[in-house]
């Protein structure tokens, strides 16, 4: 609980609620996961003593929104990612990213991995770019879907 505590007070106040949810919301779709048996992670990330973001990576739920290609195979989500502003563009949410990833993976499996980016969130969709996510022509309300597959 001390955790959750700290992490709702990521400064995130920079970015628009459209673009990322809050800090409580990921921790409504962690409890959500954990009451269905969703298998996943929500990791808080700890930074010179401090919390300072959050990475929700877990099993899908399908959505009829999902792309056609997602629909072939189980795959995991990327439901939530927030790094407090006075954090970014110093690698940590890089690192996070891919320690994430690693640890599902070795924790229950290698599946490819979607994400819904804001349309107008330029600065993140770049980020996913530089970590092997791929654009796609679809939209979940005002997001599109990114997907990143397992290298061979």
């Amino acid at each position: 609980m001390i955790i959750w505590q700290r992490s709702v007070k990521i400064d995130r106040s920079d970015v628009s609620e459209d673009f990322v949810d809050k800090a409580d919301t990921i921790m409504e779709i962690t409890d959500y996961g954990i009451l269905h048996n969703c298998i996943g992670h929500t990791f808080a990330i700890k930074y010179s003593g401090k919390y300072i973001g959050l990475i929700l990576l877990g099993e899908s739920v399908p959505w009829e929104t999902d792309p056609p290609e997602m629909k072939k195979e189980p795959f995991y989500r990327l439901m939530g990612f927030v790094i407090d502003k006075n954090y970014r563009n110093k690698g940590i949410g890089s690192k996070a990213l891919e320690i994430s990833i690693d640890k599902v993976y070795n924790d229950f499996g290698i599946r490819p991995i979607a994400l819904g980016c804001h349309k107008d969130n330029v600065q993140a969709a770049e980020f996913y770019l530089k970590h092997k996510f791929r654009k796609t022509d679809y939209l979940e309300g005002n997001d599109i879907y990114y997907l990143r597959y397992p290298e061979k």
